[in-house]
């Protein structure tokens, strides 16, 4: 993994945006803000955090039950981000929670409990969102 992530960030019209990174070749991604602001054609920059948290913590499980030789029969996370306004009236984003459901079979159930101690602390985006931001993690079984 590279030590930096370099993303290119062009105003295609009103508030929407392309973003393509050095590190992916790809394509690009589409940013936009909601109505009245922009015109909503994309997600804003509050929901790609939200799924940013979410896809971190679920690949972060999968990989631990990958290292311990379990196959996810299944995993879904919704993620849920709580705005407030601060003392300024500034809108801010107040918490996350992350509802994981891993499926794994009943033989794997320690395994997966072993991973449920650990994963969090290997998702750098969560890890780092954390610093600032409260995020619950809960997991449904």
């Amino acid at each position: 993994m590279n030590e930096k992530i370099h993303a290119h960030i062009r105003r295609k019209e009103g508030y929407k945006f392309e973003i393509s990174f050095d590190e992916w070749d790809k394509g690009t991604v589409s940013m936009d803000e909601p109505v009245p602001l922009g015109g909503a054609s994309a997600p804003n920059a509050s929901m790609m955090l939200s799924s940013a948290v979410g896809h971190c913590l679920s690949a972060s499980l999968l990989f631990c039950l990958s290292r311990s030789r379990v196959e996810a029969e299944d995993l879904e996370a919704d993620v849920v981000t709580s705005l407030a306004r601060n003392d300024k009236g500034r809108w801010r984003i107040e918490g996350i929670k992350v509802m994981m459901k891993p499926v794994v079979k009943d033989s794997d159930r320690e395994k997966l409990e072993r991973c449920l101690t650990m994963f969090e602390d290997f998702c750098i985006v969560t890890a780092s969102v954390r610093e600032g931001i409260k995020v619950e993690v809960e997991i449904s079984k």
